[in-house]
């Protein structure tokens, strides 16, 4: 019986001591070198480095377009877990398993994919170009990237809570006489809500962090074009790794705050 138990607290000790040194060595150490990396010359060259004027124009359009590119996929991502649930059509499994493309494609090739698609050769490149709007190596074409990269998150944070609703409410909403919008927004809007909170703080976070479509089709013009994740891409190249890491403490951050916040939010959620 003793040996039994001990050697069930050997398997449970080992195994939680290997999940903790997979979080060490993987997530804790490579993030707490980013911060210390920032400061390894100094704060004073963490203070410059932060308030260089490309950086903060760099990072304050990655903000401006994750949030546009989130507000989209809010929008459209809600539509799409609507009918993928509540309707049957032909090619449904297909579609929703295509949700899930941008997770298994490299993001290179989706940028490809864009910068095919939206291109000055392309039947839709010359279409806009005809009504004077440039899309690719804009921001028009980095809005439609971060869109791409981050669909799924606001479908498939959905899908779930739409599957497991109770019917029975939606149907006394029908019964008291109520039409089928005020139903929607009275009634299952409100049991989605949490489901597209956690989903477009998820897109917004994926988003400011994309990297490799975004680079084929920003152009990367400083202050216009070029994005954060870029930026310090540029910034390790010109052999800046501190530059480099104090602009990506800023990402860091904002995606910890993000990810309390989701936290928070499927705790309310669950309570």
């Amino acid at each position: 019986m003793n040996s039994t138990l001990l050697r069930h607290k050997g398997w449970t000790w080992g195994f939680r001591t290997t999940v903790l040194l997979y979080f060490l060595i993987l997530i804790v150490l490579p993030i707490a070198g980013v911060y210390v990396n920032s400061l390894s010359d100094g704060w004073a060259a963490f203070v410059q480095n932060i308030g260089d004027p490309i950086a903060w124009k760099a990072v304050l359009l990655t903000l401006k377009l994750a949030l546009i590119a989130t507000l989209i996929n809010a929008l459209v991502g809600t539509m799409a877990a609507w009918v993928l649930v509540r309707y049957e059509f032909p090619g449904k499994s297909l579609l929703n398993s295509i949700v899930d493309l941008p997770f298994a494609l490299p993001t290179a090739v989706g940028g490809l994919m864009i910068l095919v698609l939206l291109g000055p050769n392309s039947i839709v490149g010359k279409a806009a170009a005809s009504v004077g709007l440039d899309l690719v190596f804009h921001q028009p074409a980095i809005i439609v990237a971060m869109v791409f990269v981050t669909f799924p998150f606001v479908i498939r944070a959905i899908q779930p809570l739409l599957e497991e609703m109770d019917r029975s409410a939606e149907e006394a909403s029908y019964t008291l006489g109520a039409s089928r919008t005020r139903t929607f927004f009275n009634v299952i809007l409100p049991a989605m809500v949490p489901g597209i909170l956690s989903g477009a703080m998820l897109a917004f976070s994926r988003a400011l962090a994309e990297f490799g479509a975004v680079v084929l089709v920003a152009g990367n013009i400083p202050g216009r074009t070029l994005t954060a994740s870029v930026y310090i891409f540029g910034e390790v190249e010109s052999d800046n790794e501190a530059g480099a890491a104090a602009v990506s403490i800023l990402l860091l951050t904002l995606s910890f705050i993000i990810l309390w916040l989701i936290n928070l939010v499927q705790t309310r959620r669950m309570s």
